[in-house]
C-alpha cells in the first residue's frame, strides 16, 4: 500500500457513527499506516477519525427540518468540497445519509477521487431514480440488506451483501439477573421497553405518545415497569421534564439499550434503525412514526414500500404492527402493548417470525468484510 493513505468518511446520523467506527476500527486492523477524517459521532471519534463537524449537527427528519438546519448543513459540505480540492483523500467513504452524500460522491467524482458507498440508501423504498447517480459516482458500494446485492447489480453497480453489521452488536452486556438489578427490575414485572429515537424531532414528536401509553397501561398493570434507553444525541434533562409532567415512573438510563431490551416483554420503537435492534432481541414491538404534515404527504406519493419499519420490510410482512402519523396517539399505543402483553401465545408467535428475520440478515463480520473492499480500492 506504499505511503500511509489518507481517508474521508462522512456518516450524518447516530447509526451511520457507529457503524463507520466499526469500519474504521476494521480497517486499521489490516492496514496501520491509515488516517481518517471527515463526519461522525463520539464513535468514530473514539477509533480514531479527526472530526471535522459533528453527525448530531446535520441529523434531519422531513423537509421542515431540513430548511432550518440548511446553512450548517451547506456550510459543511463547502468544508468537505474544500479538503477534497485541497487535501485530496485517497478515498472517499460514505455512509448511508443520501441527500448530503450523494452530492458530495459527485464532488469526489470530479476530483478522480475513488468512492466507497457502505450501507445503501433505501431507493428501492423511494426515489429510484437516485440509483443513477449512485451508479454514475460511487466506485463500489456494500449493502447490509439482503435484497439489496440483487437490486443494485441489476442496475449494473460494482455492488457486495457483506451482512448486517447490527449482528456482530446486538447483544447484552450482563447476565438476567445483573440486568434486572442493574435496571430495579422486581420477578415477574412486566416490562416495556420505550425507544423514541436518536433525533430530537423524533424524541419531540414520539415520546410524549410513549409517556402517554405508560400512563394508561400503568392502570391496567400495576406492576408494571418502562425502560428508556436513551440515545446519547438527547439531552436527559428534556426527558425527565417530559416525563415529570406525567408522573408515571420511567426508568431513563444510557449505554444499555440490549439490556433493556433482553428484560423487555414488549417496545415501543421509532421507526428505524432500533426496529431491527430489537428484531435481532426478538422483542414483540409496536412501531410508530410521525413526521410534519408536508413530510407525510411527499412521503406517501413517493414511499414505495408497504411497510416503513425496517424489521418487517425485511420480513417481506407486517410482522408487528406499525401506527403511523394519526394512528400514533397514546391510546392506540397503549391498546397494542396491552394486547401484547395479554396474549402470551401471540408474543411466542411474533418472537419465532422475528428470529427468521435474523437468519436473513447473513454472517457476522460486516464490517471486516466491507473493512476488506475499502482497503482493496486504496
Amino acid at each position: 500500500m506504499g505511503e500511509g493513505k489518507r481517508i474521508m468518511i462522512v456518516a450524518g446520523e447516530a447509526s451511520g457513527d457507529l457503524h463507520g467506527a466499526a469500519l474504521v476500527a476494521a480497517m486499521k486492523e489490516g492496514e496501520d499506516r491509515l488516517s481518517f477524517y471527515g463526519v461522525g459521532g463520539d464513535r468514530m471519534r473514539e477509533a480514531g477519525v479527526r472530526l471535522t463537524a459533528r453527525a448530531s449537527d446535520m441529523a434531519v427528519v422531513g423537509l421542515t427540518e431540513v430548511v432550518s438546519r440548511l446553512g450548517k448543513i451547506l456550510g459543511v459540505m463547502r468544508d468537505l468540497r474544500r479538503a477534497l480540492r485541497e487535501e485530496r483523500p485517497d478515498l472517499v467513504i460514505l455512509i448511508d445519509y443520501p441527500d448530503f452524500n450523494l452530492p458530495l460522491a459527485r464532488a469526489a467524482k470530479k476530483e478522480g477521487i475513488k468512492v466507497f458507498y457502505y450501507i445503501s440508501p433505501q431507493v428501492w423504498a423511494w426515489r429510484r431514480g437516485r440509483v443513477e447517480q449512485i451508479k454514475r459516482y460511487v466506485d463500489r458500494m456494500a449493502v447490509i440488506l439482503p435484497f439489496e446485492e440483487e437490486f443494485y447489480a441489476r442496475h449494473g453497480l460494482n455492488v457486495h451483501f457483506v451482512g448486517h453489521p447490527l449482528l456482530d452488536l446486538v447483544k447484552p452486556r450482563w447476565g438476567a439477573g445483573e440486568a434486572a438489578e442493574r435496571l430495579k427490575i422486581p420477578p415477574g414485572a412486566p416490562t416495556v421497553a420505550l425507544l423514541p429515537g436518536s433525533r430530537m424531532s423524533e424524541v419531540r414528536r414520539l415520546l410524549p405518545v410513549m409517556v402517554e401509553a405508560a400512563d394508561l397501561l400503568r392502570r391496567d398493570f400495576p406492576k408494571i415497569r418502562f425502560l428508556l434507553p436513551l440515545a446519547e444525541t438527547i439531552p436527559e434533562g428534556y426527558v425527565q421534564d417530559l416525563i415529570k409532567q406525567r408522573r408515571v415512573e420511567i426508568g431513563v438510563m444510557k449505554n444499555c439499550i440490549y439490556d433493556c431490551l433482553a428484560l423487555s416483554d414488549g417496545a415501543v420503537v421509532a421507526s428505524g434503525t432500533a426496529t431491527l435492534e430489537t428484531a435481532l432481541m426478538e422483542v414483540p414491538m409496536v412501531i410508530v412514526y410521525k413526521v410534519s404534515p408536508l413530510t407525510y404527504t411527499l412521503g406517501r406519493i413517493l414511499i414505495r414500500a408497504d411497510c416503513i419499519g425496517l424489521a418487517n420490510i425485511i420480513a417481506g410482512k407486517k410482522v408487528v404492527p406499525e401506527l403511523i402519523q394519526g394512528e400514533a396517539t397514546g391510546s392506540r399505543v397503549a391498546d397494542e402493548v396491552r394486547g401484547m402483553l395479554n396474549d402470551e401465545e401471540g408474543r411466542r408467535r411474533i418472537k419465532e417470525e422475528l428470529s427468521h428475520i435474523r437468519e436473513s440478515l447473513g454472517r457476522p463480520g460486516a464490517a471486516k468484510r466491507a473493512a476488506a473492499l475499502a482497503l482493496g480500492m486504496i
